[in-house]
C-alpha cells in the first residue's frame, strides 16, 4: 500500500477548530513536511487549492499558496516523492494546466501527477465572475471529461484542434509535450464522479468510512475493468496516534469541542448549494453531529484514526485487508512531528498495510 501526505498549503490545514494547531500556510513548513515524508517513505504528497477560505475565529483557508507554484518549488527540494498539484477546472485554461505539469515533469524529472478539482464551492469561483452558473453542479463531470480530454491531447500530441462549447483551441501548441506518464487521480465520491475516474483517472482519492470504502473499492475497479483500465482507490483520513489510546483521542475530543462553528458554518452554507447526489458537499452537510472517526465536519468530514502507534498500525493493516485500498493520504494536526512519528512509530508495525 503506497503513502501520502495531503500537504496543508490552506490556513490551518484540515482541521476546523481552536483546538489544533494554529498557522498561516507557508512554503518553508510544506518544504519540511515533504522533505520529511521523503526521509519517512511516504510516496507522494498533494496540494489542495482554494481560492476563498470560510472565515470564522480560526480564519479557515482565508490564505491558500497556490498549488501549481508549490509543487514546482518542492521539485527542487525533494528526489524521489512524487508531486501531484490540484488544478482547479474553473480557473485554468487546460492549455496553461498542460504545460505547467508539463515543467513540473521536467523540473521532478518524471514525479508529477496531477489532481483534478471540479469545484463544488460556488463563492470562490464567482468572487472572480468564473462561476458557469448552478447548472454547472450536474454537468461539472461532463465539463472535466472534456476539459481532461484537451489536456491529454495535448500531452500526447503537442497540439490540438477543439471546438465545443468550452472550449476553442485552433492547431493550439504545448510544447514540451511531458517525457513521462502523468498519474491522474480525481476525489470522485459521487456516481459521476466514480464513473469519470473511472474512465480518464488512474486514482480515486476519496474520503469516506470503511464500510463506504468497501462499497467505493470495487465499484471504480469494476467501472474502470469496463473501459479496459485499472484505476486504484487512495482513502484520506485524518491520523492522531501517541503512545496511548487515552491520549490521542483526548486530543481529537478536543478538536471537537473547540470547533469553529462559524467557519463549520459557512461551509455548510456553500456546500447545501450544491445538488450533486452523495459528493463531497452532501458529505459535509451530514457530517455535522458524526463521531470523529465517520468523519466529523470539525475535521472536514475526514474520517480520523485515532489511537496509539501500535493501535494505527493495526487499524492501517485492517483498512488494507478488508477494503482493498492502494493507498492512503494522511493530514495531521501537527504535520512535521507526526510525519516522522508515523515513519518511526507506526510503519515499522505495519503488516498488510506495509509502504510498497
Amino acid at each position: 500500500m503506497r503513502f501520502g501526505v495531503f500537504l496543508p498549503n490552506g490556513k490551518n490545514g484540515y482541521i476546523i477548530s481552536s483546538g489544533s494547531p494554529q498557522y498561516d500556510p507557508t512554503y518553508e513548513h510544506n518544504k519540511q513536511i515533504s522533505i520529511a515524508a521523503e526521509q519517512q517513505g511516504f510516496d507522494l504528497v498533494l496540494s489542495m487549492m482554494k481560492y476563498r477560505g470560510f472565515g470564522g475565529e480560526t480564519g479557515y483557508w482565508d490564505a491558500c499558496l497556490e498549488s501549481f507554484t508549490l509543487m514546482a518549488a518542492l521539485a527542487v527540494e525533494t528526489k524521489r516523492v512524487e508531486l501531484y498539484p490540484s488544478v482547479t477546472l474553473l480557473a485554468h485554461h487546460p492549455a496553461i494546466v498542460a504545460r505547467m505539469v508539463a515543467t513540473i515533469d521536467d523540473i521532478s524529472n518524471g514525479r508529477c501527477g496531477l489532481n483534478i478539482v471540479t469545484g463544488w464551492n460556488k463563492p470562490e469561483y464567482s468572487q472572480m465572475g468564473l462561476w458557469r452558473g448552478d447548472e454547472y453542479y450536474n454537468q461539472r463531470y461532463q465539463y472535466a471529461r472534456e476539459y481532461l480530454g484537451v489536456v491529454k491531447a495535448l500531452w500526447r500530441d503537442g497540439n490540438t484542434t477543439h471546438h465545443s462549447e468550452n472550449f476553442n483551441l485552433e492547431d493550439c501548441m504545448s510544447m514540451p509535450k511531458p517525457r513521462h506518464k502523468i498519474p491522474i487521480v480525481c476525489a470522485g465520491m459521487s456516481p459521476a464522479g466514480i464513473e469519470f475516474t473511472a474512465e480518464m483517472g488512474d486514482y480515486n482519492f476519496v474520503f469516506a468510512s470503511k464500510d463506504k470504502l468497501k462499497e467505493i473499492v470495487p465499484q471504480v475497479k469494476q467501472m474502470a475493468a469496463r473501459n479496459n483500465r485499472k484505476v486504484g482507490t487512495y482513502a484520506l483520513f485524518h491520523l492522531i496516534a501517541a503512545e496511548t489510546e487515552s491520549e490521542a483521542r483526548r486530543f481529537a475530543d478536543d478538536i471537537v469541542n473547540q470547533a469553529d462553528r462559524k467557519a463549520i458554518d459557512n461551509v455548510v452554507a456553500s456546500s447545501v448549494l450544491d445538488t450533486n447526489t452523495d459528493g463531497t458537499s452532501q458529505r459535509q452537510r451530514e457530517s455535522l453531529e458524526k463521531h470523529y472517526e465517520e468523519g466529523n465536519t470539525a475535521f472536514m468530514s475526514i474520517p480520523v484514526l485515532v489511537g496509539s502507534y501500535r493501535g494505527v498500525a493495526a487499524q492501517l493493516d485492517e483498512l488494507a485487508e478488508v477494503t482493498g485500498i492502494d493507498g492512503a493520504l494522511f493530514s495531521f494536526p501537527d504535520f512535521v512531528a507526526s510525519v516522522r512519528d508515523f515513519g518511526e512509530k507506526i510503519m515499522p508495525h505495519l503488516t498488510n498495510g506495509a509502504p510498497g
